[in-house]
């Protein structure tokens, strides 16, 4: 009998995450069906997913409730901004739902998406896409690799 999943074991786990309207956002079972592999409690995955899978043995399935607060945060209305088409100097054409990296000053990059398309203004998102959202991920714990 293995032990339950907690924190610094590497586990492995097939998943499909949805919304509460029941759309598939994600699933490890999808395409080549690989599982994900994660350390519980590395900061590797959402919060509510690490809590979610500790105390978890293998072979066992479960339902996973995540709150945004655990899971991408709350929406945020200051992540969302429109630029001047002359002065943002796109590449290309920007089109809504066109994403890419928005250089920030301290060096790094937020990826934002456009969501709104005029002739003088582009809008651009730079919240994650499931931010706000309630997760829901149906979660096999298929592997444990305890470290003790």
């Amino acid at each position: 009998m293995t032990e339950p999943a907690k924190d610094g074991d590497r586990v492995r786990v097939h998943y499909t995450g949805r919304l509460e309207d029941g759309q598939v956002f994600d699933s490890s079972r999808e395409g080549e069906g690989e599982p994900l592999e994660f350390t519980v409690g590395a900061g590797e995955v959402i919060p509510g997913f690490d809590e979610g899978v500790r105390g978890m043995q293998v072979g066992e399935s479960k339902t996973i409730e995540i709150e945004p607060e655990d899971a991408y945060g709350p929406r945020r209305d200051g992540l969302v901004t429109s630029v001047s088409r002359e002065m943002a100097q796109f590449p290309v054409e920007p089109q809504v739902g066109m994403r890419f990296g928005l250089p920030l000053q301290d060096g790094n990059q937020i990826e934002v998406v456009v969501t709104e398309v005029t002739d003088e203004q582009v809008t651009i998102d730079g919240n994650h896409p499931l931010a706000g959202e309630k997760l829901i991920f149906d979660v096999e714990l298929i592997g444990n690799k305890s470290k003790s």
